[in-house]
Formats: structure tokens, sequence, C-alpha cells
């Protein structure tokens, strides 16, 4: 029985394949879909939709989400300064579950019988698509035709074929996802434990070699401002404008470049090369910030409440109600994380060089650390001291006491 399909599309083989497939050999009638998130241009978004009706579909839509991606998600991982593995910023992880969520949304209203992806069965996009989908509009039949058909890149290209479909398929050498967040890179040197992706495989490439500062601003936790000698002093209203400025200043330094090694959600290891010049500066200044205005108390909590909620952002676990919860923690401590902090580009690294917040608790009125101090005495110190120690000295006694 003909069916209502939403399909995730990208315009890649795999949602190419989805399209003749399901509407030719299962006689469904097929509605595709593009999520936004930051990662195409314009003239991408047209060549996608062109694509997609010359493959058969009934109609293509493309939904912008980009704003809503950074305030509903990014922005907590701002707050978090999360880094998966201390490494990664979720520059996919993110993008496809919120990806998900839209795509269901969108079959939902407009009343599909099925919605289709293109996951293959090795990755961690399986799951985040699934779970969404299962969550949003459990009523819905979820098909997957190339997890389903276990099928080759080879096999979907020769089916294409004999569909009259003759675009060129070649298989790049490097696998490239861009997004707002940063671009993952997948190669033949990801798929072995100690390869490393060479400077050709970078989407980005070097040109800017002379050193340079710039002044980041962040306001409640959120980054409103960026200055620098090229650019002067620019505010941004949406965080989304200063990301797209500082990817643009410090991509050509060759900054934000890494490999990450990371458990898949089906319990594999695997690696991905990444380039996030903007997330992996952000991430450090703000944090370095936040070490200047929140109490030991605050940091000490943040930080395992915020690897708790990147742990779950990955698995696809965007929905359960206590992400709310942490974003509500998250957003709260955020209120005074208010300042300039100085940061120098240079090629391939960059370096945070302090900070300037009218909340920073380093303040002289209090004491100089190592020096002197203004709020006790000698004697004061000696008192707390006895007291802080007192529980283990009588532990350490008694332990004596019973050999």
């Amino acid at each position: 029985m003909s069916k209502k399909v939403v399909l995730a599309f990208s315009g890649g083989l795999d949602t190419s394949f989805c399209v003749k497939y399901l509407s030719e050999e299962l006689g469904h009638e097929i509605h595709s879909v593009l999520v936004d998130t930051g990662g195409f241009s314009e003239v991408e978004l047209k060549a996608i939709e062109e694509r997609a009706y010359s493959l058969g579909v009934k109609s293509h839509a493309t939904v912008s989400k980009t704003d809503d991606y950074y305030q509903h998600c990014l922005k907590y991982l701002v707050f978090g300064n999360v880094l998966k593995n201390n490494t990664y910023p979720l520059c996919v992880s993110a993008e496809r579950i919120f990806q998900a969520i839209a795509v269901a949304e969108y079959a939902k209203s407009i009343g599909a019988d099925a919605i289709a992806h293109g996951s293959t069965g090795a990755g961690n996009d399986q799951v985040r698509f699934d779970m969404a989908f299962r969550i949003i509009i459990p009523e819905a039949e979820i098909i997957t035709p190339i997890r389903d058909l276990r099928l080759s890149r080879e096999a979907e290209i020769e089916f294409l074929k004999s569909k009259g479909v003759e675009q060129e398929w070649h298989k790049a050498a490097y696998s490239i996802n861009k997004g707002l967040w940063g671009t993952s890179v997948g190669g033949k040197e990801t798929l072995t434990s100690h390869g490393y992706l060479p400077e050709e495989a970078w989407p980005t490439q070097v040109t800017q070699t002379e050193p340079t500062q710039i002044t980041l601003h962040f306001e409640a936790g959120e980054l409103k401002g960026i200055a620098g000698p090229t650019i002067g002093e620019e505010r941004f209203d949406n965080p989304v404008g200063a990301i797209q400025k500082l990817t643009e200043l410090a991509g050509p330094y060759g900054i934000g470049r890494d490999i990450h090694v990371g458990d898949t959600i089906i319990g594999i290891k695997g690696r991905v090369g990444f380039e996030a010049p903007a997330p992996l500066i952000i991430l450090k200044a703000h944090h370095t910030l936040e070490k200047h205005v929140l109490t030991k108390w605050q940091l000490t909590w943040k930080e395992q409440l915020a690897n708790w909620y990147g742990t779950m952002l990955h698995e696809g676990q965007f929905l359960e109600p206590a992400m709310r919860n942490l974003e509500t923690f998250l957003t709260d401590t955020q209120s005074q994380v208010t300042g300039k902090v100085h940061v120098q580009l240079a090629p391939y690294r960059f370096t945070v060089l302090g900070i300037e917040s009218p909340f920073d608790l380093m303040s002289a009125k209090f004491g100089s650390y190592g020096e002197m101090n203004n709020a006790w005495t000698g004697d004061d110190v000696r008192g707390f001291s006895k007291v802080m120690s007192n529980q283990v000295m009588i532990y350490e006694k008694v332990k004596e006491s019973a050999k």
C-alpha cells in the first residue's frame, strides 16, 4: 500500500537511492526535507532542491533551523564548556539530533504515514534519527533502506544507473560534513588508530601566518562582540553571527584541527577529524572567564553536570526531560559571566592572554595570591587549618593505635 513518506534528504548517494527505491520499487509518495543548521550556502540549498525533484519527490522543503540550533542546543554547550573526551566540541553529534527532531516535527506537520532516513547500520546517526522519530511521531513507520538492505556503495550506484540516474557518484578521498559548530573530516587515515590527516584533507587551508590579537566580549555567557585590528569592533545581537565571524577570522590560521577518538552509541570505537576554530576558541575563552568570576563550587558542579549533558546529547538523548533541568542550571550560572577575553591567533594555535570583567573575583581589594591578604590574620589561618585537619588527624591516630 502506498504511503506518504517524509525522507531526511541531503542530496548525497544514500538519500538519492532512498528516493528512487521508496518511490519506484515500493510505490510510496516521497516528501523530502533538508534541515539547514548552518552548513549550506543558498546555492547549495537550491542545487539540492533541484536534485530532489529530478529524482521524483512529490515535494521538497528546506527547514532553516540555524538560530534555533544555537538557542536550544549550542548555547548550553558553551555554558557548559562541553568537549567530549576533553577534545571534541560535538560538531556532528549536536547537529544530527537537532536535525532529526526537525525532520520528525515536519513529518508530523504534514501528516506523514512513515518517515525515512539514509543512515547505515554502522554509526551513531541511525540511533539519533530513530530515537527522535519514535519520541515525536511514534505512530509513523520508520523506513531505513540502506541499513535494512545492507547495500554497498557500488550496489547503490548500479541501482541508480538502472533508473536512469547518471550522476557522477565518485567517492571523494575525504568525507566532509560542514555545520555552524564545526566541520567533520573522515578519510582512510581516520580508519586506523595511528594515521593523521594530511594538510590537503582539511577544508580550510592555511593562508594567515602573521599572529594577531582579538578580543571576545561575553555577556551572560554568550559571545556578543569581537574586536581586532582587521575588523575594528563588531557587536552581534545574535551569537550565530559572532560564531560565523570568528570562524572566518581563525580558520585561515589552521586553528581548531584535531582528531577525536570516542565511543559510538552502539559500543565500538571510532576516529574522526574535525575543524572547529570558533567552538574551540569560544569554549576556552569562556572557561577562562568563568574561572575568574565563578566560585570553586560553581565550577566543580558545572564541570560534572556539563560532562553528563554532553554525553547525553552525543547519545541522542536530547529530548530527555533531565536535559531541560540541566539547561536551567547552566543558564543560572551565567549571570556574571560577562567581560572581555583577549586571545592571540597564530598558525595552528591560539593563546588566551587574559580577561577583564567587573565580576572578576581575583580582586586586589581582597588580597594578592601568594603575597598578602586583607581579610584575615595569621592566627585565623592557624585556627582554620587546625579545624580542617582535625578529623584526618584522629583517623591516623586511631589507625596507629589499632595496629
